[in-house]
């Protein structure tokens, strides 16, 4: 079974082709349920390793997940992408990165959002659980009032209205000029109906579904008043819950990207804090991982910090790459599918900024890109309102050209990001034996040394954030012997702390660059053993993976 880019999946379509994978790569690809829904569904995760070369747990890993927001379609396509991809490629680099590393994949957190938003099209955030009201407000609620699937805009004229039709394309709404007296304005409100009207105002109601998982982690977790759709107490939902712990479970984690839509960028930590408090080698490791990404995927990289605020004064809390990072000391990243806006062709623009506000100009040059594509913008059409009388439905379709690219631009956006997963996955420390000799030194006495080496790119600990908060151990070497044999120096199990990678080896000039081997360190022991007997070790990281080897003394 190959993935369809021609829909977005349902629950049970997406569920389907996840028991086909596992059923045709019984070697390659695990399926498990790592918790339950609100609704009850299952939240499955998908493990991709070789498992004929080594079990997943003993190798490096990279952990994705997809679709914590409701209207987010394409992240699950783009992670059933690079699944298919492991599973499917014959690429030598994919094939060697199947062998030696794990991915785990969640490529659905939020299956009820996920399904209802598909079913009936109106926009939610998250979670179908009522929070933090259990009531709706009155005011008007969106919904699709002519049961075409879309949930678009209503239009109606008013001498007071805000906005006014585009002079090039009046098909176009764009913002009535504070000095404006003449011509048609319009008043704009969302598709919907009005709960309780009064006839005259309008109060537009907040989703009576009010959750953002992706504020309910635990780092820098603030209440409602604080940080908007939070929930009542981190990890409080489900879906997060289930994460969080199926995350701390896999401690061979080495790099994180959550799926997102929208913008076309990746998103680094931290949400709340400058680069400033980064330890030094990790905000450059940071950096140069992020000028890969973007060179494989066209992407720009940048901080959430100090790039992607919603609000000047305001921080997000309680999300994700804060806690993965900070807490657990692995990279982390935010990947926002689809900029419209690039698609446009427009450049010299914030990513969040030119959605509060944008020329006339560079409204025309989306739309025009919306109507290449085929989908996105809907001709204002009249419709009689059950409240309102008539007015005009059309506008944006939010769901299928903002949150999500047209269907007929899907594979295109989301293909690239497998090979940023593949390079995220083969930077990984990776340890391996490179040496276990022995030589006898009399009376039955054996040397016996082992040489382990880092063969990855970062560094056993991964992170300086891992080793300041303690969340790393050190390589540990077990050694076992023969019946009748003892150990005269050095222990049964000892410790060989961390090795180093290559990721601080960016010049040779340059003269705080580390040319020791700092990525090799070498463990002796005397033995006492008949000649014949063999002698095996097994050296273990958590995130480095695990290496035995044997020799007959």
């Amino acid at each position: 079974m190959r993935v369809q880019f021609d829909r977005f999946y349902t629950y049970a379509e997406l569920t389907e082709t996840l028991e086909a994978w596992a059923s045709e790569f019984p070697g390659r690809f695990s399926l498990e349920s790592i918790g339950k829904s609100y609704e009850g569904r299952d939240i499955w995760l998908c493990t991709v390793t070789n498992t004929e070369t080594g079990p997943p747990d003993e190798r490096p890993a990279v952990f994705i997940h997809a679709q914590i927001h409701a209207m987010e379609f394409t992240g699950t396509t783009a992670a059933l992408h690079l699944l298919d991809h492991l599973l499917h490629s014959d690429d030598p680099r994919v094939r060697h990165a199947v062998d030696t590393r794990t991915f785990y994949v969640v490529p659905r957190v939020n299956p009820d959002g996920a399904d209802a938003g598909l079913a009936d099209g109106r926009f939610r955030r998250s979670s179908v659980r009522p929070y933090p009201r259990d009531e709706p407000e009155d005011g008007l609620h969106r919904a699709d009032v002519d049961g075409d699937g879309r949930v678009l805009f209503m239009r109606m004229k008013d001498p007071n209205g805000s906005w006014k039709p585009h002079p090039d394309d009046p098909r176009a709404l764009i913002a009535r000029r504070p000095d404006d007296v003449d011509g048609d304005f319009f008043r704009v409100l969302p598709e919907g109906t009005i709960h309780n009207w009064d006839g005259v105002t309008i109060p537009i109601a907040r989703p009576l579904e009010g959750l953002d998982l992706n504020r309910n982690w635990p780092a820098d977790w603030a209440p409602e008043a604080e940080q908007q759709g939070a929930g009542p107490f981190p990890t409080s939902e489900p879906e997060v819950r289930a994460l969080v712990e199926a995350i701390v479970a896999r401690k061979n984690i080495t790099s994180y990207v959550g799926y997102h839509t929208f913008s076309g960028v990746h998103l680094r930590p931290w949400s709340g804090r400058s680069d400033d408090e980064f330890p030094v080698p990790d905000l450059r490791a940071f950096k140069i991982i992020g000028e890969e990404a973007t060179r494989l995927t066209g992407y720009p990289s940048i901080s959430i910090f100090h790039d992607f605020k919603y609000h000047p004064k305001m921080v997000i809390k309680g999300g994700d790459v804060d806690w993965i990072y900070d807490h657990l000391g692995a990279y982390a990243w935010v990947t926002e599918f689809w900029s419209p806006q690039r698609a446009a062709g427009l450049s010299e623009y914030h990513f969040i900024d030119w959605i509060r506000e944008h020329s006339p100009e560079d409204e025309l040059a989306v739309l025009k890109v919306a109507d290449e594509l085929g989908d996105g913008y809907v001709d204002w059409y009249p419709f009689e309102h059950p409240q309102l009388g008539p007015i005009e439905l059309g506008g944006w379709d939010l769901v299928r050209f903002w949150f999500n690219p047209p269907l007929s631009r899907l594979e295109e956006e989301v293909k690239p990001h497998a090979d940023f997963a593949l390079y995220l996955a083969l930077i990984s420390p990776l340890l391996e034996i490179r040496s276990f000799e022995t030589e006898p030194i009399g009376d039955g006495a054996h040397r016996l040394r082992l040489v382990l080496e880092n063969a990855g790119w970062l560094p056993t600990n991964v992170t300086e954030k891992a080793i300041e908060r303690k969340v790393v151990r050190p390589i540990q070497v077990d050694l076992e012997l023969p019946e009748g044999a003892r150990i005269a120096a050095g222990k049964e199990r000892e410790e060989a702390g961390q090795l180093g990678g290559r990721v601080e080896r960016r010049q040779i000039t340059w003269w705080n660059t580390d040319h020791s081997t700092s990525e090799r360190t070498l463990v002796e022991w005397v033995v006492e053993a008949r000649a014949g007997d063999r002698v095996s070790v097994v050296a273990r990281h958590e995130r480095a993976g695990a290496v035995r080897a044997e020799l007959v003394l």
